[in-house]
């Protein structure tokens, strides 16, 4: 069953809203419009939750970081349950508005309901964060009916907590929610790259326009002096090719940059790569949805709970990418947040 999402931002029509709600719990999901993926993918959606009865309320994103803007309006107005068709960039968007950023940007983040759940219906370029929760790239059906078993719950436990990763950059003046993983370096630039790819690569699979887009990367990239610094304390600095931090186990289409990162551990994983030929790092990128990179005395895997990322000199900063998503350029910083979203999970 459909209702209309129009009349949560009509204030004439915000009472009747809040009695629907009251009489019967609601579930809004999010369809990012300008991804090809799901807009095929949101009738079979629609289709299946309808056989069933479920109640829900849909809506079409308009711009970047309207999913975000979306589903903080939606929580405030009492719904507690925000589904995503759409890829790992929507996803995040959709996170972080399960947010209050505060006046000091030092502070982490306060949830606007620390009981109201995320629910994923993977339809993008690389469904990274779901590929991980399952350990492999379950069906959309397998999604669709878990979002129905926790609309009807049908089970007690149908959510699960996971960490989120609190990113800032530009001097704090950008800040952003990031479930997966942040890459910078090639990884930065390859993510800039698929997202400009046009019409006739978006036919491919997630892991062929990433390989594409990583190749071109790699043929523009040039090792830059970097400086990490985990926790305060440990300080990890040279010429590097990539740096990445980690929340989930897979990221660019299915690589597995860290094949130890868990999203539940309180930990983020630090990934570096250093001294490589531009031979070296396709050997390396040929290796690396297997792990088998992180055999390489020239990558580093670190853990901690919070990341720096400096380059030098300044003006020399790397392109940084969180979920696909192109936020900025380094100097950025990260930070963990334990258990900070529920997850709908079977």
């Amino acid at each position: 069953m459909v209702w209309s999402y129009g009349s949560l931002f009509d204030h004439s029509r915000l009472t009747i809203y809040h009695r629907r709600v009251m009489n019967k719990p609601r579930t809004l999901i999010i369809i990012n419009k300008a991804a090809a993926k799901a807009r095929r993918s949101w009738p079979i959606i629609c289709k299946q939750l309808e056989a069933t009865g479920t109640h829900f309320d849909s809506y079409e994103t308009t711009q970047p970081g309207d999913a975000a803007l979306r589903t903080g309006a939606a929580l405030r107005a009492g719904l507690t349950t925000i589904a995503i068709v759409g890829g790992d960039g929507t996803l995040s968007e959709a996170a972080e508005g399960f947010y209050k950023f505060g006046n000091q940007p030092e502070s982490l983040p306060s949830p606007i309901n620390r009981q109201a759940a995320l629910a994923i219906l993977p339809a993008g370029t690389g469904d990274d964060f779901a590929r991980g929760l399952m350990g492999c790239r379950a069906p959309l059906e397998k999604w669709t009916e878990l979002l129905i078993s926790h609309c009807e719950e049908k089970y007690e436990q149908s959510t699960r907590l996971v960490d989120v990763m609190y990113g800032a950059c530009d001097g704090y003046a950008s800040r952003f929610i990031c479930l997966n993983a942040s890459t910078m370096g090639i990884g930065g630039e390859t993510a800039s790259r698929v997202a400009a790819q046009g019409g006739f690569m978006r036919r491919f699979s997630g892991e062929a326009r990433f390989a594409a887009a990583a190749v071109g990367a790699l043929g523009a990239w040039r090792e830059r002096p970097v400086r990490v610094s985990i926790d305060d304390s440990l300080v990890i600095e040279g010429g590097m090719n990539l740096v990445a931090v980690a929340n989930g186990l897979y990221a660019g289409g299915g690589m597995m940059l860290s094949p130890t990162a868990q999203v539940d551990d309180g930990k983020l994983d630090v990934v570096t790569a250093s001294g490589f030929t531009r031979a070296a790092v396709i050997r390396e990128l040929l290796r690396i949805h297997s792990g088998g990179h992180v055999r390489n005395p020239k990558v580093r895997i670190t853990k901690g709970q919070k990341v720096r990322v400096e380059t030098f000199p300044r003006e020399d900063g790397m392109l940084i990418e969180a979920d696909g998503n192109v936020r900025g350029r380094t100097p950025v910083e990260f930070r963990i947040m334990p258990g900070a979203l529920r997850i709908v999970a079977g």
